[in-house]
C-alpha cells in the first residue's frame, strides 16, 4: 500500500468519542449505557405500519432529490403550526438520511477552503469535523456552566474574522441540554445580519423542552430566514433513528446547492422512512407529548441524582443529557469514564469529546429507562466512595 492512498484529511480526522466508549461497552456484561443519545422508545406502531403499508404498495422506488412533496408540504405545515414560519416545500425544504446528511450538506453547499465557522462548544461531536470536510476552519467559542451553558455573544463577535462564513450552533445543546435563552439568540441574530453570515442552526431536539420553555425557532427572529440553514429531524422526537431521516430548510439558492449535492451522492432519502414521517407528522403528537413527560421524570431523577452525590450538575432544560462537573474527582474526564466503564461497568462520555470547553464533565444520557438510571447512580455513587470522592 501506498503512503499517500489515504487522504491527509481524512486521517487528520478524531474518531468520535461517543463511540470509542460505546464500542468498549458493547463488549462487556452488564453495562448500563448512559452513553448513546438515542431513545430508548422503539417507532410508535402506527408510524411502523404507515412504512410497512407503503412497501406493500409497492412504493419501492426513488423520489424526488428533494424527497416527497407530500412530506415537504407536511413539514411546512408543521412549521408554520407550531412556529408561524412560512417555507416553500418546493424550494426551500429537501428531506436527507438523517440530520447528519443536512449537516454535511450545508457546509459542502457553503464553505470554500479556508472558510472559518464558529462553533461554540461543548458541541456535538461532528460539528468540527464536518466544517473540516468542507474545507473550513472551525473557530471554538466556550460557553460557560456558570451562564447555563449559553451561547456567548461577546465572544462569538470577537472570533469573527474577514474569513468567517458562518456559525454553528445546536439549540437544545447536545450535550450539555441547555436551552438558549431568547437574548443570546437575538445578539446572534444581530451579528448574523452585522457581518453577513450564515447561521447554521442544529434543532433537532425541539420537541425535547421542559420545565414550561417553549423552543425559540431561531430562524423566527428578524432577517433570519434569509441567514439560516434551519436543520431537524425524526429521529428524537419521534424515536425513529434507525429509519435516518431528517430535513433542512434554507433560502432558496442554499438549498438548491444542497440539493446538488445530494443528487450525486445519496439521490434521495428511503422511500419508505419518508412515508413514516409523515405519518409521524400528521398523528405524532400525542407520543411526543408522552415521551417528553417521561424524559422530564428521567431528567429530575439524574439531575438530583448528581448533585446529591457530589458531581455538580446545572439543570438541563432540553434534549435528554445532563453534563456533571467530575472535577472534584481528581480525574480528567477521559480518565473518569473508563474507570467508571470497566470498575462500574456505567458507560458515560468524556466532556472533552465535545470540545475544549467539556473538559472535566461528561455527558450522560437519559434516554434511558428510570430504573436504569436509579441503578447507574447507585453504581456511580459506590465508584466515588472506592475513590474516596
Amino acid at each position: 500500500m501506498r503512503e499517500d492512498w489515504l487522504a491527509r484529511w481524512v486521517v487528520s480526522l478524531k474518531p468520535s468519542g461517543i463511540r470509542k466508549f460505546f464500542d468498549i461497552a458493547a463488549t462487556m456484561d452488564d453495562v448500563i449505557s448512559l452513553g448513546i443519545g438515542e431513545p430508548d422508545f422503539d417507532t410508535p406502531q402506527h408510524i411502523v405500519e404507515a412504512g410497512c403499508r407503503s412497501l406493500q404498495e409497492g412504493k419501492t422506488h426513488y423520489t424526488s432529490n428533494h424527497g416527497l412533496l407530500e412530506l415537504r408540504q407536511t413539514l411546512a405545515a408543521h412549521m408554520d403550526k407550531h412556529y408561524g414560519l412560512e417555507f416553500d416545500p418546493h424550494t426551500q425544504a429537501m428531506i436527507t438520511v438523517g440530520v447528519s446528511e443536512a449537516l454535511y450538506l450545508a457546509f459542502t453547499a457553503i464553505i470554500n477552503p479556508g472558510d472559518e465557522v464558529i462553533v461554540p462548544n461543548p458541541c456535538f461531536v461532528s460539528y468540527q469535523a464536518e466544517v473540516q470536510m468542507a474545507g473550513g476552519i472551525p473557530v471554538p467559542v466556550p460557553t460557560f456552566a456558570e451562564h447555563n451553558f449559553d451561547l456567548e455573544p461577546d465572544l462569538i463577535e470577537k472570533a469573527i474574522t474577514p474569513k468567517t462564513k458562518a456559525i454553528i450552533f445546536s439549540n437544545p445543546c447536545n450535550p450539555t441540554g441547555a436551552v438558549a435563552s431568547y437574548e443570546s439568540l437575538e445578539r446572534v441574530a444581530q451579528l448574523a445580519v452585522k457581518y453577513n453570515l450564515v447561521v447554521v442552526a442544529d434543532e433537532v431536539y425541539d420537541r425535547l423542552v421542559y420545565g414550561g420553555h417553549k423552543h425559540i425557532c431561531f430562524a423566527n427572529f428578524p432577517r433570519m430566514k434569509e441567514h439560516t440553514v434551519l436543520l431537524g429531524g425524526f429521529s428524537k422526537a419521534y424515536a425513529m433513528t434507525g429509519w435516518r431521516i431528517g430535513f433542512a430548510l434554507a433560502p432558496a439558492p442554499i438549498l438548491e446547492m444542497m440539493v446538488r449535492i445530494h443528487q450525486y451522492s445519496i439521490m434521495s432519502a428511503p422511500t419508505v422512512s419518508q412515508v413514516a414521517a409523515i405519518e409521524a407528522l400528521r398523528h405524532g403528537e400525542e407520543f411526543v407529548q408522552e415521551m417528553r413527560e417521561e424524559y422530564d421524570r428521567r431528567r429530575r431523577l439524574i439531575v438530583g441524582g448528581f448533585n446529591s452525590l457530589g458531581l455538580p450538575t446545572f439543570e438541563p432544560k432540553g434534549a435528554f443529557y445532563a453534563f456533571p462537573d467530575i472535577r472534584s474527582t481528581g480525574l480528567d474526564d477521559d480518565t473518569f469514564c473508563e474507570r467508571l466503564l470497566y470498575e462500574a461497568k456505567v458507560a458515560m462520555v468524556p466532556g472533552s469529546a465535545f470540545g475544549p470547553a467539556g473538559a472535566g464533565y461528561v455527558r450522560a444520557s437519559y434516554a434511558t429507562s428510570y430504573e436504569k438510571i436509579e441503578q447507574a447512580l447507585e453504581r456511580i455513587g459506590g465508584f466515588l466512595k472506592n475513590h474516596h470522592v
